[in-house]
Protein backbone atom coordinates (compact mmCIF):
# COMPACT_ATOMS: atom_id res chain seq x y z
CA UNK A 1 0.00 0.00 0.00
CA UNK A 2 2.69 2.72 0.54
CA UNK A 3 4.14 1.98 -2.27
CA UNK A 4 0.76 2.68 -4.27
CA UNK A 5 0.71 6.06 -2.08
CA UNK A 6 4.03 6.84 -3.38
CA UNK A 7 3.50 6.60 -7.00
CA UNK A 8 0.13 8.12 -7.15
CA UNK A 9 1.53 10.74 -5.32
CA UNK A 10 4.23 10.71 -8.21
CA UNK A 11 1.50 11.46 -10.28
CA UNK A 12 -0.60 14.30 -8.39
CA UNK A 13 2.06 16.00 -6.42
CA UNK A 14 1.18 19.38 -8.46
CA UNK A 15 -1.64 20.36 -10.13
CA UNK A 16 -0.40 21.29 -13.72
CA UNK A 17 1.25 17.33 -14.11
CA UNK A 18 -1.73 16.24 -16.20
CA UNK A 19 -2.08 19.60 -17.93
CA UNK A 20 1.17 19.12 -19.14
CA UNK A 21 0.17 15.61 -20.46
CA UNK A 22 -3.00 17.45 -22.02
CA UNK A 23 -1.10 20.11 -24.01
CA UNK A 24 1.36 17.45 -25.25
CA UNK A 25 -1.38 15.41 -26.54
CA UNK A 26 -2.79 18.37 -28.18
CA UNK A 27 0.16 19.16 -29.94
CA UNK A 28 1.10 15.61 -31.43
CA UNK A 29 -2.18 15.94 -32.66
CA UNK A 30 -1.71 19.25 -34.24
CA UNK A 31 1.63 18.14 -36.01
CA UNK A 32 -0.17 14.93 -37.31
CA UNK A 33 -3.37 17.21 -38.48
CA UNK A 34 -1.76 20.10 -39.91
CA UNK A 35 1.67 18.01 -41.90
CA UNK A 36 0.96 14.30 -41.89
CA UNK A 37 4.51 13.25 -41.19
CA UNK A 38 6.15 10.44 -42.24
CA UNK A 39 7.33 8.37 -39.23
CA UNK A 40 11.46 9.95 -39.44
CA UNK A 41 9.34 13.05 -39.21
CA UNK A 42 7.06 12.18 -36.26
CA UNK A 43 10.12 10.24 -34.37
CA UNK A 44 11.91 13.21 -34.27
CA UNK A 45 8.62 15.02 -32.61
CA UNK A 46 8.46 12.44 -29.97
CA UNK A 47 11.79 12.70 -29.28
CA UNK A 48 12.09 16.22 -28.66
CA UNK A 49 8.37 17.39 -26.79
CA UNK A 50 8.16 13.39 -25.14
CA UNK A 51 11.68 12.34 -24.39
CA UNK A 52 13.66 15.44 -23.41
CA UNK A 53 11.15 18.49 -22.67
CA UNK A 54 8.03 16.23 -21.00
CA UNK A 55 10.81 15.02 -18.14
CA UNK A 56 11.65 18.21 -17.60
CA UNK A 57 8.19 19.37 -17.17
CA UNK A 58 7.42 16.33 -15.29
CA UNK A 59 9.99 15.85 -12.50
CA UNK A 60 10.44 19.75 -11.55
CA UNK A 61 10.94 19.74 -7.78
CA UNK A 62 10.47 15.90 -7.73
CA UNK A 63 11.91 15.51 -4.86
CA UNK A 64 13.58 19.57 -3.97
CA UNK A 65 9.89 20.45 -3.33
CA UNK A 66 9.79 18.15 -0.44
CA UNK A 67 13.47 19.12 0.63
CA UNK A 68 12.98 23.49 0.61
CA UNK A 69 9.23 22.70 2.54
CA UNK A 70 10.31 20.17 5.27
CA UNK A 71 7.90 17.44 4.24
CA UNK A 72 10.91 15.16 3.51
CA UNK A 73 10.85 14.52 7.34
CA UNK A 74 8.17 13.52 7.65
CA UNK A 75 8.11 11.23 4.56
CA UNK A 76 11.45 9.68 5.21
CA UNK A 77 10.31 7.15 8.13
CA UNK A 78 10.91 4.19 8.88
CA UNK A 79 11.10 1.53 7.08
CA UNK A 80 10.91 3.80 4.17
CA UNK A 81 14.64 5.22 2.94
CA UNK A 82 15.69 7.89 0.98
CA UNK A 83 16.95 5.20 -1.64
CA UNK A 84 13.86 3.79 -1.66
CA UNK A 85 11.92 7.11 -2.23
CA UNK A 86 14.15 8.12 -4.88
CA UNK A 87 13.58 4.62 -6.70
CA UNK A 88 9.72 5.19 -6.05
CA UNK A 89 9.93 8.57 -7.39
CA UNK A 90 11.52 8.10 -10.40
CA UNK A 91 9.83 4.53 -11.15
CA UNK A 92 6.44 6.91 -11.03
CA UNK A 93 7.77 9.46 -13.70
CA UNK A 94 8.68 6.04 -16.01
CA UNK A 95 5.18 5.39 -15.39
CA UNK A 96 4.05 8.38 -16.46
CA UNK A 97 6.31 8.63 -19.28
CA UNK A 98 4.95 4.85 -20.55
CA UNK A 99 1.37 5.85 -19.76
CA UNK A 100 1.80 8.70 -21.57
CA UNK A 101 2.94 7.40 -25.16
CA UNK A 102 0.66 4.97 -24.82
CA UNK A 103 -2.27 7.30 -24.78
CA UNK A 104 -0.02 9.17 -27.50
CA UNK A 105 -0.15 6.62 -29.66
CA UNK A 106 -3.97 5.78 -29.19
CA UNK A 107 -4.88 8.89 -30.52
CA UNK A 108 -2.30 8.79 -33.61
CA UNK A 109 -3.77 5.64 -34.24
CA UNK A 110 -7.39 7.37 -34.60
CA UNK A 111 -6.51 10.50 -36.30
CA UNK A 112 -4.88 8.02 -38.85
CA UNK A 113 -8.47 5.96 -38.95
CA UNK A 114 -9.94 9.25 -39.68
CA UNK A 115 -8.39 11.11 -42.17
CA UNK A 116 -6.84 8.38 -43.69
CA UNK A 117 -3.39 10.39 -44.03
CA UNK A 118 -0.16 9.94 -42.50
CA UNK A 119 1.70 6.67 -41.95
CA UNK A 120 1.91 4.99 -38.33
CA UNK A 121 4.82 3.25 -39.78
CA UNK A 122 6.88 2.49 -36.56
CA UNK A 123 4.90 3.77 -34.66
CA UNK A 124 4.77 1.84 -31.44
CA UNK A 125 8.72 1.54 -31.88
CA UNK A 126 9.59 4.98 -32.02
CA UNK A 127 7.01 5.57 -28.76
CA UNK A 128 9.08 2.95 -27.55
CA UNK A 129 12.63 4.40 -28.22
CA UNK A 130 11.18 7.18 -27.27
CA UNK A 131 10.11 6.48 -23.26
CA UNK A 132 13.80 5.08 -23.19
CA UNK A 133 15.28 8.40 -23.56
CA UNK A 134 12.30 9.90 -21.26
CA UNK A 135 13.78 7.78 -18.92
CA UNK A 136 17.30 8.76 -18.91
CA UNK A 137 15.69 12.50 -19.07
CA UNK A 138 14.34 11.47 -15.61
CA UNK A 139 16.61 9.89 -14.19
CA UNK A 140 19.34 13.30 -14.41
CA UNK A 141 16.64 14.99 -13.24
CA UNK A 142 15.87 13.24 -10.33
CA UNK A 143 19.56 13.37 -9.25
CA UNK A 144 19.79 16.65 -9.61
CA UNK A 145 16.28 17.52 -7.55
CA UNK A 146 18.26 16.13 -4.23
CA UNK A 147 20.47 19.07 -5.43
CA UNK A 148 18.58 21.84 -6.41
CA UNK A 149 15.79 23.86 -4.23
CA UNK A 150 12.71 23.28 -5.39
CA UNK A 151 11.82 22.97 -9.14
CA UNK A 152 14.77 24.76 -10.30
CA UNK A 153 16.02 21.16 -11.02
CA UNK A 154 14.84 20.99 -14.44
CA UNK A 155 15.97 24.62 -15.55
CA UNK A 156 19.25 23.51 -14.47
CA UNK A 157 19.22 21.03 -16.17
CA UNK A 158 18.02 22.07 -19.57
CA UNK A 159 20.97 24.95 -19.14
CA UNK A 160 23.84 22.46 -18.26
CA UNK A 161 23.18 20.24 -21.06
CA UNK A 162 22.72 22.87 -23.55
CA UNK A 163 26.17 24.60 -21.98
CA UNK A 164 28.07 21.37 -21.80
CA UNK A 165 27.05 19.50 -25.45
CA UNK A 166 27.50 23.28 -27.00
CA UNK A 167 30.83 23.48 -25.95
CA UNK A 168 31.69 19.79 -26.63
CA UNK A 169 30.12 20.28 -29.77
CA UNK A 170 32.62 23.18 -30.85
CA UNK A 171 35.86 21.25 -29.40
CA UNK A 172 34.98 18.22 -31.71
CA UNK A 173 35.03 20.78 -34.45
CA UNK A 174 38.57 22.11 -33.62
CA UNK A 175 40.09 19.09 -32.69
CA UNK A 176 38.32 16.81 -35.43
CA UNK A 177 42.33 16.07 -36.96
CA UNK A 178 43.29 15.11 -33.46
CA UNK A 179 42.72 12.29 -31.42
CA UNK A 180 41.57 13.88 -28.75
CA UNK A 181 38.42 14.91 -30.35
CA UNK A 182 37.19 11.45 -31.54
CA UNK A 183 37.41 10.92 -27.78
CA UNK A 184 35.01 13.65 -27.10
CA UNK A 185 32.89 12.57 -29.76
CA UNK A 186 32.05 9.21 -28.00
CA UNK A 187 31.75 10.83 -24.68
CA UNK A 188 29.22 12.92 -26.50
CA UNK A 189 27.60 9.99 -28.17
CA UNK A 190 27.85 7.33 -25.43
CA UNK A 191 27.77 8.69 -22.22
CA UNK A 192 25.13 12.03 -22.77
CA UNK A 193 21.31 11.20 -22.89
CA UNK A 194 21.17 8.95 -26.21
CA UNK A 195 19.35 11.48 -28.59
CA UNK A 196 21.58 10.71 -31.69
CA UNK A 197 22.12 6.79 -30.75
CA UNK A 198 17.92 5.72 -30.39
CA UNK A 199 17.05 8.21 -33.25
CA UNK A 200 19.61 6.58 -35.64
CA UNK A 201 18.15 3.34 -34.58
CA UNK A 202 15.13 4.29 -35.23
CA UNK A 203 16.01 5.65 -38.67
CA UNK A 204 17.37 2.07 -39.62
CA UNK A 205 20.84 3.30 -39.01
CA UNK A 206 23.65 1.13 -36.80
CA UNK A 207 27.04 1.42 -34.68
CA UNK A 208 26.44 -0.31 -32.01
CA UNK A 209 30.19 -1.37 -31.55
CA UNK A 210 30.97 0.51 -28.54
CA UNK A 211 27.53 -0.19 -26.99
CA UNK A 212 26.40 -2.59 -23.94
CA UNK A 213 26.27 -5.84 -25.22
CA UNK A 214 27.59 -4.95 -28.57
CA UNK A 215 29.90 -7.82 -28.32
CA UNK A 216 27.44 -11.11 -27.39
CA UNK A 217 25.57 -10.93 -31.11
CA UNK A 218 22.42 -9.92 -29.90
CA UNK A 219 19.29 -8.32 -31.70
CA UNK A 220 20.00 -4.41 -31.92
CA UNK A 221 17.14 -3.17 -30.49
CA UNK A 222 18.38 -5.11 -27.38
CA UNK A 223 21.75 -4.20 -27.17
CA UNK A 224 20.30 -0.07 -27.32
CA UNK A 225 17.88 -0.94 -24.80
CA UNK A 226 20.52 -2.18 -22.48
CA UNK A 227 22.69 1.14 -23.12
CA UNK A 228 19.85 3.25 -22.50
CA UNK A 229 19.16 1.43 -19.27
CA UNK A 230 22.18 1.28 -18.11
CA UNK A 231 22.19 5.71 -18.71
CA UNK A 232 19.00 5.31 -16.90
CA UNK A 233 20.82 3.53 -13.94
CA UNK A 234 23.89 5.39 -13.88
CA UNK A 235 22.28 9.05 -13.44
CA UNK A 236 20.23 7.83 -10.79
CA UNK A 237 23.41 6.77 -8.81
CA UNK A 238 24.26 9.32 -7.98
CA UNK A 239 21.10 10.96 -6.45
CA UNK A 240 20.61 8.21 -4.35
CA UNK A 241 24.28 8.00 -2.45
CA UNK A 242 24.00 11.73 -2.17
CA UNK A 243 20.08 11.58 -0.96
CA UNK A 244 20.98 8.71 1.67
CA UNK A 245 23.96 11.15 3.17
CA UNK A 246 21.79 14.68 3.40
CA UNK A 247 20.66 15.87 6.30
CA UNK A 248 17.57 17.48 6.47
CA UNK A 249 15.63 20.05 8.21
CA UNK A 250 11.79 20.07 9.38
CA UNK A 251 11.50 23.72 8.74
CA UNK A 252 10.57 25.61 5.53
CA UNK A 253 12.92 26.83 3.27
Amino acid sequence: MRAYELLKETFWRRRYIWIVHVVWLALYVMFWWLYYPDPEEFGGLLFLCGGFLLPLALSAGIIGDDVASGRICVVLTRPLRPGTLFAYRLLGLSLQGAIHFLLAGIVILVLRLVTRKGSTEDLAFWLFLSWLLFNTWAALSTSSSVLVKRSQNSLFLLVAFITIGGVLQILIWNLRNYAVGDVLKGILRYGFPPHTLLRDLGNGEFEEKNLVLAGLHLPRTLVYTAHSLLLTMIYALPGVLIFRKKQFLAERD
